[in-house]
């Protein structure tokens, strides 16, 4: 609704021009009065107004004095701009007209008032309200469209490494840098719950902004990086520490702070974002450390080459009974005692390695453990999904010890039974067909991998030479029947062709299957040379 006050020291005239303006325009102005200028004066600065209509001669304070008062004030809060003005006055004044007139009034009115002259002089304000409103509103639009071309445009910027003095130039106009004040410091922070989840990043960057300000710092930029965590830039430096003391006092234990040196060029918000970044990097390794300033870091951490050698004996361990060499083995691959002056790029490139050299190939080897396991071989498959190393170097540890004690189960279970008794029924009943590992693994649900290594304990033997004998001994029964022609025993047991037929038996056999024939059937005469030819082909 509009705001509306009516200043006249005559109560009659006050509440005839209320009752009128409500009767004409119902629910669209909502009205207060005022007996004279003062009055009025401390109901604008408290509540505001849109229009005013006031009567010229009053006691305390007339019209043209509080006309005055209100355009020297600073506008109340929520104010867009200054109230529209209508004059009444009982007297034919040019001195009060002139005054209208440098005052810019909407209208002039003399009493006694007339209805249509007073809504007429109402409905210029509300038409000239109305393109007030589109005027800020576009203006609003602009301005906050020109505010997410400039924080793109610093996005960018935060990205460079190189710059040309045309660069820097096009830059500093683009992102407004002459508003900058110097010396600046650039912090980036993040928030990590214990689980290790996120802080909202629009969260986030509330609370920062709000508590960077309420210790006192000077704020020239907040915004949020293409990763989702909040970039400040401004001072003075010594206000970064205050506002990580402030979040130890509100127990805001998850939030992280890198902080750059200080800067006074352009390039530096470049050079700034990455010490900062790298700052809050190391976070990851100092647990009880909230924020970390650039300048405090190491200069030279030593350089140490991936071990994947003890890597890969780690993963050969799992499932062997050797679970007390696990922990120690991490604490070597990570470094522990040396931790403080690891690089982080060295924590990241082992946890990689860990993920494809052992978690990765322990679930393609034997296939998915339970949900339990499967949720932390998830979490520890990333850094970033942990506020600490600590906390995932023990989940990392836990997950191992798990995924060894799920081995050694499997192992246990398949060998004493289970699947390779069924694996070995479907070779029994099917080895006629064209048979393969693969078919029978996938039968009894088993990793192509790890069934093979399992067949081979169970059986004693590999699983082709398991299936070479299970045709073989079906050959010689079918052989010992006598009624069949080799060829046709051959395709019987799932063989391609007699000649393949041939070399197997002969290699389990010692003889060929013509010659395993002819010592069953000494002295018979119902087999020909043509069948010896085949045999021997």
């Amino acid at each position: 609704m509009t705001k509306l006050i009516i200043v006249d020291d005559e109560k009659n005239i006050r509440l005839g021009l209320k009752t009128m303006i409500e009767r004409e325009f119902q629910d669209q102005y909502e009205i207060i009065t005022a007996t004279q200028g003062a009055e009025a004066l401390e109901m604008y600065l408290t509540e505001g107004a849109d229009i005013i209509i006031t009567d010229i001669r009053m006691p305390v304070m007339d019209g043209i004095t509080l006309i005055e008062r209100i355009s020297a004030e600073t506008l109340p809060s929520g104010q867009s701009g200054r109230p529209l003005i209508i004059i009444l006055s009982g007297y034919e004044d040019f001195e009060y007209a002139k005054a209208a007139i440098h005052y810019q009034a909407m209208d002039y009115l003399l009493k006694p008032i007339r209805r249509d002259e007073l809504f007429g002089a109402l409905s210029k304000c509300t038409e000239q309200l109305a393109k007030r409103s589109e005027v800020v509103e576009q203006l609003a639009i602009t301005e906050t469209y020109r505010l997410q071309v400039q924080i793109a445009r610093l996005q960018e910027l935060l990205q460079q490494r190189d710059f040309t003095e045309k660069d820097t130039e096009a830059w500093s106009k683009e992102i407004g840098f002459d508003r900058y004040r110097l010396p600046f410091s650039v912090a980036v922070l993040t928030y990590k719950y214990e689980d290790g989840s996120r802080m909202k990043k629009e969260e986030l960057q509330s609370l920062a902004k709000h508590m960077f300000e309420s210790v006192g710092g000077r704020l020239d930029t907040c915004l949020l990086d293409r990763e989702g965590r909040v970039v400040l830039i401004g001072g003075p430096q010594r206000k970064f520490a205050e506002l990580s003391l402030l979040a130890d006092e509100k127990e805001l234990d998850g939030l992280l702070i890198g902080v750059s040196q200080e800067g006074s060029q352009l390039t530096d918000l470049a050079h700034g974002y990455k010490q900062a970044s790298a700052s809050l990097s190391y976070t990851f390794i100092y647990p009880k450390t909230r924020l970390i300033w650039f300048a405090e870091l190491p200069g030279n951490r030593p350089f140490f080459a991936i071990p994947k050698e003890e890597i890969r004996k780690l993963g050969n361990i799992l499932g062997t009974n050797r679970e007390k060499e696990i922990g120690p083995m991490l604490h070597q691959i990570f470094r522990i005692d040396q931790l403080a002056n690891v690089d982080i790029s060295y924590l990241e490139a082992v946890s990689k390695q860990m993920n494809e050299q052992v978690l990765d190939e322990v679930f393609r080897l034997y296939g998915e453990a339970s949900v339990e396991v499967i949720k932390l071989y998830r979490k520890v498959g990333d850094l970033s999904n942990f506020r600490h190393f600590h906390d995932y170097f023990r989940s990392l540890e836990q997950l191992l010890f798990n995924l060894d004690a799920y081995i050694k189960e499997i192992r246990s279970a398949h060998s004493e039974h289970g699947d390779m008794r069924e694996a070995v029924a479907y070779i029994e009943n099917n080895y006629h067909r064209a048979l393969n590992m693969a078919m029978v693994s996938n039968h009894v649900s088993l990793n192509y991998s790890y069934f093979s290594e399992a067949f081979k304990t169970y059986a004693g033997e590999s699983f082709v030479t398991y299936l070479k004998k299970v045709r073989i001994r079906k050959a010689k029964e079918l052989i010992g029947m006598g009624s069949l022609k080799l060829s046709e025993i051959s395709a019987a047991v799932g063989f391609e062709n007699t000649r393949q037929f041939s070399r197997v038996f002969k290699e389990l056999e010692g003889v060929s299957p013509f010659e395993y024939r002819g010592k069953l059937f000494v002295g018979s005469e119902r087999y020909t040379d043509r069948e010896k030819f085949e045999d021997e082909e």
